[in-house]
C-alpha cells in the first residue's frame, strides 16, 4: 500500500476529504501539521456544544492507496482542481508491511490505577507488585484504563472499596471497566448499562473473562436506588441526566461523575446543585473528577 501525503488549510479539509473519497482512497486520516510544536491547536468537542473547527489551521491530511500508480494517479488528479490552491502535495511513501496485531498490542501496556491494582492487557503477564488486576483487550467499547477520566474513576473506587460501594449502578458502562472494578473491591450487586449494545455485549464478555457477576443491559435496565452511581460520560448528557442519575442514589450515597474538563466543573456544579453538592475530588490532566454525597 503506499500514502499519500498533503497539507491544507483548514477550510480546505473537508472537501478535500470528499475527494479523496471519491478517488477511492482505502482511508483518509488527519492530523494537526503543527503537532508537538508551540504552535499546536488543541480541538475538544462533545454533543450538544458547538463544534470546534473543522481542522487545525495547518492539516496533515494522509490517505492510504493499493497501489503507488493509484496515489500518484489521485496526486495529479487533485492538482489540478481549483479548491488545491493553499494546499501542497507532501509526497507519496509505501506502507512497510508490519505486523498489524503485534504492532497495536505493542502500544497498551499494563496501566496502573495504585501501586497493587493495574490494567492488564491479556497479552502481558501482570506486574509482580499487582495485587489487583483487570485483564481487558482494547475493543468496540470505551474504556481501557489509559484515559485519565476511566483512571481517576477507578481509583475512587480502589480508595472507597474498603468502605463498602454497597450496590452500584455504572451508568454509560462502555467496556464495562468500572463495574468490573468495583466487583473486584467487593461490590455484589451490579448493574452496567449502556445505550450501545456493542457496549453491553463487550461488558458482559470482560465481565466474564474476569470472572466477576453483574448484570448489564440498557437502561432500562435500572431499578431502584444505589449505594454507589458512576457515570464517566461528557459533561453534556451528565448534565442532562441530573435528575436521573441523582434520583438512583440511595441515601448516604454517593455519586461519581467523571468525563469532565476543569473548566467545565462549575456548570456542572450548577446543573446538579438542585440534587446535590458536586466538589472535585480529583484531577489529572486538564480533567476532573467530581463527587456527591447523598
Amino acid at each position: 500500500m503506499h500514502e499519500l501525503r498533503l497539507l491544507c488549510p483548514q477550510d480546505r479539509v473537508e472537501v478535500l476529504g470528499d475527494a479523496l473519497d471519491a478517488l477511492d482512497a482505502l482511508s483518509v486520516s488527519v492530523e494537526d501539521a503543527d503537532a508537538q510544536t508551540e504552535a499546536e491547536q488543541a480541538l475538544f468537542g462533545e454533543p450538544g456544544m458547538p463544534p470546534p473547527a473543522e481542522g487545525w489551521q495547518r492539516s496533515r491530511v494522509l490517505a492510504l492507496f493499493p497501489t503507488r500508480a493509484a496515489a500518484d494517479e489521485a496526486a495529479v488528479l487533485l492538482q489540478a482542481q481549483d479548491f488545491f490552491t493553499d494546499c501542497r502535495l507532501l509526497g507519496v511513501a509505501e506502507v512497510p508491511e508490519q505486523d498489524w496485531v503485534r504492532l497495536t498490542q505493542a502500544q497498551f501496556a499494563p496501566v496502573d490505577i495504585t501501586p497493587e491494582f493495574w490494567i492488564v492487557p491479556t497479552w502481558h503477564e501482570p506486574p509482580a507488585q499487582a495485587r489487583t488486576i483487570i485483564r481487558l483487550d482494547p475493543g468496540l467499547a470505551f474504556g481501557t484504563g489509559t484515559h485519565p477520566t476511566t483512571r481517576m474513576c477507578l481509583r475512587w473506587i480502589a480508595r472507597h472499596g474498603t468502605q463498602g460501594l454497597g450496590r452500584v449502578l455504572d451508568y454509560g458502562c462502555g467496556s464495562g471497566i468500572l463495574a468490573i472494578g468495583a466487583a473486584k473491591f467487593g461490590a455484589r450487586d451490579i448493574d452496567a448499562v449502556d445505550i450501545d449494545e456493542a457496549a453491553v455485549d463487550a461488558t458482559r464478555l470482560n465481565a466474564e473473562a474476569n470472572g466477576v457477576m453483574l448484570h448489564a443491559g440498557l437502561p432500562e435496565l435500572v431499578q431502584g436506588q444505589y449505594q454507589t452511581v458512576l457515570a464517566n460520560i461528557l459533561a453534556t448528557p451528565l448534565k442532562v441526566l441530573a435528575p436521573l442519575l441523582c434520583s438512583r442514589v440511595a441515601p448516604g450515597g454517593a455519586l461519581v461523575l467523571a468525563g469532565i474538563l476543569e473548566r467545565q466543573s462549575q456548570e456542572l456544579q450548577e446543573a446538579y446543585a438542585p440534587y446535590g453538592q458536586l466538589v472535585v475530588s480529583d484531577r489529572e490532566d486538564g480533567w476532573v473528577l467530581m463527587t456527591a454525597a447523598f
